[in-house]
């Protein structure tokens, strides 16, 4: 089997833009031209790689030529700066990362911004419970994750703990929690939650009043928005003590024995690259200045 650069790079493109429109723009060429290199790299493999919807759909097979894709454009621009050149701007490699909500709303972005004209980023905001499925699926090539099983073909590094505490509004706690959090009280006050694969307040709420409980929940799918909707009174939720600090004039805590930890870990491809390795040592820098306990590398 002989996979053509060009070919792989139309696969690239049209799923980084969902359409073969989109890859066309990418790349400088027609959609027509997407479409024959496509149709050919799927004679060349044997196989379906693309679902032709809007936007494209990768199928299995799709998703191990893609990840070949994006690993060659990235070695190709390690070798490029190695022997002293500098990429062309539509070849800067695009690296796609997964990151939980709350980290790239306070620490990632911060470190990602040094490296920002040496690779550009695509990054996916996913629950870290579920980031490791589209670096199994190649979607991603590392990804900010609770699981500390390294996926297949991957490292797993733990980066440190995020702290969230159930936390309101002083007037809010007066009025639904005027005895304290007790399990009545947690059954009917109105909680935040940042949207349906987030399971942190549940996770509160289950230890410390039962499973059965159902308060009513308002859905706020934005970090920076999810803290400013408890500040506003909407509600309470397990907000992290990094957001937290922005607004520790504004909130209480509600419980102090109900901090929640999450441990995250950094995933990403076992490929010897330059920039994957840069984007590795900022992302653990950072995480070592602003999470708690000390990162630990896994194979």
């Amino acid at each position: 089997m002989e996979l053509d650069l060009a070919q792989l790079r139309a696969l690239d493109a049209t799923v980084r833009g969902g359409t073969l429109e989109a890859a066309a723009r990418a790349l400088h060429i027609t959609p027509s031209a997407i479409s024959q290199r496509l149709r050919a790299l799927e004679v060349a493999t044997g196989r379906i790689l693309l679902v032709r919807t809007k936007p494209v759909q990768v199928t299995e097979s799709g998703e191990a030529v893609l990840r070949l894709a994006r690993q060659i454009d990235l070695l190709t621009a390690d070798v490029v700066r190695e022997l002293g050149g500098t990429p062309s701007p539509e070849r800067v490699p695009t690296l796609p990362i997964a990151v939980n909500a709350d980290s790239m709303a306070t620490w990632v972005l911060p470190a990602l911004t040094p490296l920002a004209g040496d690779v550009c980023f695509d990054l996916y905001r996913e629950d870290q419970e579920h980031t490791s499925a589209l670096l199994r699926a190649g979607t991603v090539m590392a990804a900010v994750t609770a699981d500390a099983e390294p996926v297949p073909g991957c490292t797993s590094t733990r980066l440190g703990g995020m702290r969230y505490r159930p936390m309101a509004t002083p007037g809010f706690a007066r009025h639904w929690f005027p005895a304290g959090p007790i399990p009545e009280a947690l059954a009917r006050a109105p909680v935040v939650v940042f949207d349906r694969k987030d399971d942190l307040q549940h996770r509160y709420l289950h230890a410390r009043a039962g499973a059965e409980v159902a308060p009513p929940v308002h859905y706020v799918p934005a970090a920076a928005d999810f803290v400013t909707a408890v500040t506003l009174g909407l509600g309470w939720a397990m907000v992290p003590d990094l957001q937290a600090r922005a607004v520790t004039a504004e909130l209480v805590v509600l419980d102090p024995a109900g901090a929640v930890d999450v441990v995250l870990y950094w995933q990403q491809w076992r490929l010897r690259s330059t920039t994957l390795d840069r984007v590795r040592e900022a992302v653990l820098a950072a995480a070592g200045h602003e999470l708690d306990q000390p990162v630990e590398s896994r194979r």
